[in-house]
């Protein structure tokens, strides 16, 4: 006679555990989900938005270490900011910002010249003033999308703005090394901001999405934020774009 084998539970160790995350434009959608799922894998986070209310109830949400209130296109407050960390920390998401639909013809020189920079300059600004608060082999993760990679007289400078993102990033993992650089290009995602630029036709879309996608639902905030930690998480991965969108470019 044999007895039974007994299982034996084993409990998975968090994957950002003592690690410290620091999200620029954290107070709300991806940015806030992601924080969330890195305090769940163990890490502190560090938020930062522009309307102080929103990101204190964030930071109350999440547990966060700490807050701070500033625009993310203002150099002069992201080095303030980052100079004013006593400790250092391993990864900074940035989400701040939205993807411009105008045609190009509609637009002035002023505009097109942020609409093409300001992510890259963001970006580059972050870099710039985080690098030397990194810890070797943590992550600078960059949001951008698919959906601009199509040509439309309604996406306007979107599709320019957009196609830049990738060489950028991956250039910029060389240069930054042994921090590593990454790039997560979204669809839709039902966020607060999809809310705001779709208005009555919110709805619609979210329809649509789920009759036509592969994976037969809108992809959410939560989606990204797993995704987002698993390349905190993997320190193999530089240089590099992860489309997440569930098969939303190829349907379109």
């Amino acid at each position: 006679m044999t007895s039974a084998a007994t299982p034996v539970a084993t409990q998975r160790e968090p994957e950002l555990a003592g690690q410290t995350v620091v999200v620029i434009g954290g107070s709300a959608g991806i940015g806030l989900e992601t924080a969330r799922r890195a305090r769940a894998e163990g890490a502190d986070v560090i938020l930062t938005g522009r309307d102080p209310e929103r990101l204190e109830r964030a930071a109350h949400d999440v547990d966060a270490r700490s807050t701070a209130a500033f625009d993310a296109n203002d150099a002069a407050a992201l080095r303030r900011f980052f100079d004013g960390l006593s400790d250092r920390i391993d990864h900074v998401m940035i989400t701040a910002g939205g993807p411009q639909y105008r045609p190009l013809l509609e637009m002035d020189s002023d505009q097109v010249r942020h609409a093409l920079g300001e992510h890259v300059v963001q970006a580059l600004e972050v870099a710039r003033n985080a690098a030397g608060k990194m810890r070797p082999g943590g992550t600078l993760l960059l949001m951008g999308g698919t959906g601009g990679r199509r040509i439309g007289r309604d996406l306007g400078i979107a599709s320019a703005a957009t196609a830049v993102l990738p060489p950028f990033a991956a250039a910029l993992a060389l240069e930054l090394a042994p921090v590593r650089v990454n790039l997560i290009a979204a669809g839709f995602v039902d966020t607060p901001l999809s809310a705001s630029l779709l208005g009555d036709r919110l709805e619609e879309r979210r329809n649509e999405l789920r009759k036509t996608l592969p994976i037969g639902r809108v992809v959410g905030p939560a989606d990204v934020a797993a995704l987002a930690v698993h390349i905190m998480s993997n320190t193999a991965l530089t240089g590099a774009t992860y489309d997440i969108d569930g098969g939303q470019q190829f349907v379109s």
